[in-house]
């Protein structure tokens, strides 16, 4: 993915790579992007990595459902996608 590309070429040297260093890369470019900003990133993935992106997704926000977490940040709706 190319914004992956372009932050570890810029930080490789400037960072350790630890969780805490890329936490905070991943909340400034949150907190520096609008919905348009994310939604062009997405509509940039090919399928391969728009897969990996939902299944990180998917796969975080069911470990924090198992492990009890009340961060959800979802709607609490019916869905279709539900099995």
């Amino acid at each position: 993915m190319r914004l992956v590309d372009e932050l570890f070429e810029f930080y490789q040297n400037r960072l350790t790579g630890y969780d805490e260093d890329i936490d905070i890369i991943a909340y400034a470019v949150l907190e520096e992007s609008d919905r348009n900003d994310l939604m062009k990133i997405v509509e940039d993935m090919n399928d391969e990595e728009f897969q990996y992106f939902i299944s990180l997704y998917l796969i975080e926000s069911l470990k924090n459902k198992f492990a009890g977490h009340t961060t959800d940040v979802t709607h609490h709706t019916k869905s279709k996608f539900l099995h």
